[in-house]
């Protein structure tokens, strides 16, 4: 081993040792660009088939938001996975939902959260909710070059600001658009009729559980229209995902609660249809 390498020593390579700002995406394309999503190289008008994942939907409630997605990933008209996961916890206090190209998608949530967590090492304090949402429209805008080809990746943003003591909605375009909604929002495939659902829900006040509630309903509704979205399997026993986030933090639902929740909702709709159709 040379002399001249660091790691002879036990010590970190320079890198690591030289300040930088509180963005690990700085540091990593300063250190090593190739390793970002949006540096990989693909041939020129190559089409890339590869896993997408859709629809992911977000409520406002009392006191913070819940956000939902169903476990289905197509391939064209196949479905490539039943039991895939699109919401994820960014940091303690917000929670990401992720729509396109899979595997693109999760490894920017990886991104994501190690740039939030590189931040709070840093700086030795949280970012606001205002500046986690913009780091992520700055990591999309990265992105765009594989956008544009196809690999497009549409998250969907919500958490507990701190600052305000209230739950907020941000959406965001294929370019990094950030756009702060309020309400309800719902993004993938699937999302124009879980929007109809949400505007019929929804409303002022609704408490945690309701919402929970709510935005199950609507993946429920969006899977009756949209293949690509999957509604709960209770063969399988596969439930979505669903997360709620107050100032008590990020707290994902248990199976057996959302088991509830879906066996509720279908027992209602079955007794409503129990008359059948009319002759």
């Amino acid at each position: 081993m040379s002399q001249a390498d660091p790691l002879a020593h036990g010590r970190l390579p320079a890198a690591f040792m030289t300040p930088g700002s509180s963005s690990f995406v700085e540091f990593l394309a300063a250190h090593s660009p190739s390793l970002l999503p949006g540096n990989r190289p693909t041939g020129a008008g190559e089409a890339v088939v590869a896993p997408h994942g859709t629809t992911i939907v977000t409520v406002v409630c009392e006191g913070g938001v819940v956000m939902a997605g169903d476990r289905r990933a197509t391939m064209g008209s196949m479905i490539a996975s039943r039991e895939i996961e699109k919401v994820f916890p960014a940091d303690e206090y917000s929670a990401v939902g992720i729509a396109g190209t899979a595997g693109l998608a999760v490894e920017l949530v990886r991104l994501f959260q190690l740039e939030l967590e590189h931040y709070e090492k840093i700086e030795g304090s949280l970012l606001s909710l205002d500046g986690k949402a913009n780091r992520l429209s700055t990591m999309i805008r990265g992105n765009l070059g594989l956008a544009l080809q196809g690999l497009a990746v549409v998250p969907l943003f919500a958490g507990f600001d701190l600052d305000r003591r209230i739950g907020r909605i941000f959406s965001y375009d294929v370019t990094g658009g950030r756009y702060e909604e309020h309400e309800h929002h719902a993004v993938g495939s699937g999302s124009v009729f879980a929007r109809g659902s949400l505007k019929k829900r929804w409303r002022p006040g609704l408490s945690p559980q309701d919402a929970v509630r709510v935005a199950v309903e609507a993946l429920v509704d969006a899977a009756d229209d949209d293949s690509a979205t999957g509604g709960p399997d209770t063969t399988r026993r596969i439930w979505p995902v669903v997360a709620t986030v107050t100032e008590s933090g990020y707290l994902r639902a248990p199976d057996d609660e959302l088991e509830q929740a879906v066996e509720s909702l279908l027992a209602e709709r079955r007794a409503a249809h129990r008359g059948g159709r009319p002759a």
